[in-house]
């Protein structure tokens, strides 16, 4: 991901932290010297300070057949919002757009009934703590058939991260008087992306000016 040093993050609970918050993400993989990708949930587990990424595909969706062979990344983003130039002193300067996205790089390894039960037990138990946590009672108490159906019928994984990206495109290369008036702007805007885009913005003002 191009990151100019003034949008680069690099406070590694403060990515977690996003990709915990943002954890439906896209998983892009080469297959045959093309890109493909799944928009999925994530389980993200960190331990020694080492991340890693849990989630699943149909076992119809060919993705994870190269999976263990080459990298891959899973892209999460968060908030975004139009900045208009408009709100710089300049009167001559350009529109942006102001987001945030963190980019994990990583090999996925695969996850299957037939090869890992125990794994594929713990994937699932781990997906409906953190997505359905009022559901686990239900899923323990259907039949082992049912069960192993559903579970033969996906593929899971696990990716530990080699390499964590952060980019909170924030105006910091803006004049204070700039990043100030952009960020009441969007505090002021109906639309809650712009709205969490605006409040990241004065968090970053209020702790540049300790």
């Amino acid at each position: 991901m191009y990151i100019p040093n003034a949008f680069r993050e690099e406070d590694f609970e403060k990515l977690v932290a996003f990709m915990g918050g943002n954890s439906f993400a896209t998983l892009i993989s080469i297959q045959n010297n093309f890109p493909v990708a799944s928009h999925i949930p994530f389980v993200i587990t960190v331990q020694n300070n080492v991340v890693k990424l849990t989630g699943h595909l149909a076992k119809q969706n060919p993705q994870w057949q190269f999976f263990g062979m080459s990298e891959s990344l899973a892209v999460f983003t968060g908030p975004h919002a139009y900045i208009s130039p408009s709100l710089y002193e300049k009167r001559e300067s350009v529109p942006t757009w102001n987001y945030i996205a963190v980019h994990a790089y990583g090999i996925p390894q695969l996850i299957t009934l037939s090869d890992s039960p125990e794994l594929m037990d713990n994937m699932i138990d781990e997906m409906i703590d953190t997505y359905g946590a009022d559901y686990k009672s239900h899923w323990h108490s259907l039949s082992d058939n049912f069960r192993q159906g559903m579970m033969n019928g996906i593929v899971g994984f696990e990716m530990t991260v080699t390499r964590l990206e952060g980019k909170y495109k924030l105006s910091q290369n803006r004049s204070f008087t700039d990043q100030y008036n952009v960020a009441h702007a969007l505090l002021q805007n109906a639309d809650p992306d712009a709205q969490a885009i605006g409040s990241a913005m004065q968090t970053n003002l209020e702790i540049n000016q300790q």
